[in-house]
């Protein structure tokens, strides 16, 4: 559970030598399920968001429902659901229109229509 709970530390910290050191420690110890850390592509986004997450949030800076963003990227509305939550606790914000504000501020390229 330590190398665990390590290993998720060093992952926010985004100190991936480390982590790597981590991960290979558990599975030489026989552990299954290892947390592989955040994509190469998320690392890269001020707020973590991912690929998806930074789609959804253009379609939120656009005004759009959950319904109408599931329906333009061909999810389900409670996916929809999942990634705007994801979304609100990586910015920091705690309803919807902070966080178009904030994709509006920090300058989140426009939704495609």
């Amino acid at each position: 559970a330590d190398l665990r709970n390590a290993l998720a530390l060093l992952n926010v910290l985004d100190a991936q030598p480390l982590a790597r050191v981590v991960r290979d420690r558990l599975r030489a110890i026989g552990a299954r399920s290892i947390a592989r850390g955040p994509r190469r592509s998320t690392r890269r986004h001020p707020a973590r968001l991912t690929e998806r997450e930074v789609e959804v949030l253009a379609q939120l800076r656009d005004g759009r429902s959950n319904a109408d963003i599931a329906e333009r990227l061909v999810v389900s509305p409670k996916t929809v659901d999942h990634h705007v939550s994801a979304i609100l606790r990586k910015l920091g914000v705690h309803d919807r229109a902070a966080a178009a504000r904030r994709a509006t501020k920090d300058g989140e390229p426009p939704a495609e229509t």
